[in-house]
């Protein structure tokens, strides 16, 4: 079974702790600290693999973590860095995470994005030692991994996409043009997974995807319309396939202006892609009527459609002429055109902004009670053990040195007060010592 979406849950390494250690030599007393760092937690990255076809080995597995950092050690020794954990996923494959308003994309072989970053490692106590501070007895924990769902979905990458409503011979068609095997039978709805096949020209191969039947108001999501329209998304060719002879006894030119709605409705550019005017299954109706069929629609259309062809798959009439056409629309140079108004993260780094983890706010959550919102300040209480005295004095200067402190006191606070950071609720007393 094609499988094009998937949810993912994936959770990076968290780092891992610093240590608290002493150089312990024969005839070096009072040696000093010698703790080391934790390593970084692993990364979550994918990795566009050209051998991937689909996403159907995520929907067998859901969740992923990458490994933790190593713990530091004494002589100044570090923990190791995990490895980054690698999700192979097909060309085409588009990665949303909607908690963090990011959008990854990833359509050429090798490209990759970190999905979920691993948390920093916690320094050792050779860190903290000052002129005061000789000996300090704390260090730092490891930060925990990003981690959350991402939703990833795959867009076909072909060159030239067949659309149509459904059992208007497109199936038969790619059959006839390509060396692909899709299920062919005479009832809508025949293809349920869109299908490639490869067109040889002379100087080149386009991709040519079967689309499944679309609906009215498949653009507005009805049925599967977005599921199948977003297959279409990276096209640079559309090859519209007409029934000349519904079986329902529709007009065709009424399932013309249908199928023209559907992808007018659903955006991405679509309406403005070029497109060629396959009038399928012309065995059925007499050539007479077939070839004045084709002069009444290239009147109609205009410049719309760079080309008007008759076809028959049942007897292979049209066929090499449609294959010609397409090979001479599709645009050689250029990648499909991407989704208007939407924001792509393709590449793997991430932009540093000064000062942006040290911002916090203070909100006063009762009479007596006050909460610190700012990622930097959570991290810094997140790093460090409450239970230990130093850690905590350590804590005090650095929350008077950022200002944590004067925010508070503007805010109302009083000695005794609540104040809660993180997970962690402690109060100050007159001297501004946490406990």
């Amino acid at each position: 079974m094609f499988s094009d979406r998937a949810k993912v849950f994936v959770q990076a390494g968290a780092g891992g702790n610093g240590v608290v250690s002493f150089r312990r030599e024969a005839h070096v007393p009072r040696g000093g600290p010698d703790g080391g760092d934790g390593g970084r937690g692993g990364d979550v990255v994918l990795v566009c693999d050209p051998s991937r076809r689909d996403l159907e080995s995520f929907r067998r597995r859901t969740h992923y973590r990458a490994g933790r950092g190593g713990h530091g050690e004494g002589a100044n020794r570090h923990g190791a860095s995990a490895p980054a954990l690698e999700l192979p996923v097909p060309p085409g494959t588009a990665a949303d995470d909607p908690e963090r308003g990011l959008r990854f994309d990833l359509t050429s072989p090798g490209e990759r994005a970190v999905v979920a970053r691993g948390g920093s490692g916690g320094r050792g106590n050779k860190h903290f030692a000052t002129a005061q501070r000789q000996a300090p007895r704390f260090a730092e924990r490891g930060l925990p991994g990003d981690e959350g769902w991402i939703e990833l979905r795959l867009r076909l990458m072909a060159d030239a996409g067949l659309v149509g409503l459904p059992n208007a011979g497109k199936s038969s068609l790619l059959a006839r043009l390509t060396r692909a095997r899709p299920k062919v039978a005479e009832y809508p709805f025949t293809t349920v997974d869109p299908v490639l096949g490869t067109l040889e020209g002379d100087e080149r191969q386009v991709v040519v995807a079967d689309i499944p039947g679309l609906i009215e108001g498949a653009g507005a999501g009805l049925g599967l319309g977005h599921e199948f329209l977003a297959h279409v998304e990276r096209t640079r060719l559309l090859v519209h396939v007409l029934d000349l002879s519904p079986l329902d006894g529709s007009d065709p030119v009424e399932n013309h202006a249908t199928v023209e709605s559907e992808l007018r409705g659903y955006g991405a550019g679509l309406e403005a892609r070029p497109r060629i005017l396959c009038l399928s299954k012309a065995d059925l109706v007499p050539e007479s009527q077939a070839k004045a069929a084709a002069t009444e629609w290239r009147e109609r259309l205009g410049d719309e459609a760079v080309a008007v062809v008759i076809t028959s798959a049942a007897i292979g009439r049209g066929v090499d002429d449609l294959a010609a056409a397409i090979v001479r629309h599709v645009p050689r140079a250029g990648a499909a055109p991407a989704t208007a108004g939407t924001a792509e993260v393709t590449a793997d780094h991430r932009v540093y902004r000064p000062g942006a983890d040290e911002g916090f706010r203070v909100e006063r959550t009762g009479p007596a009670s006050f909460r610190v919102v700012g990622r930097g300040v959570e991290r810094l209480i997140a790093r460090h053990d409450l239970d230990n005295d130093e850690a905590l004095r350590y804590l005090e200067d650095r929350l008077r040195s950022i200002g944590v402190i004067r925010a508070l006191e503007a805010e109302g606070f009083t000695a005794g007060d609540e104040v809660e950071i993180g997970d962690v609720s402690f109060e100050l007393d007159p001297g501004a010592s946490l406990r």
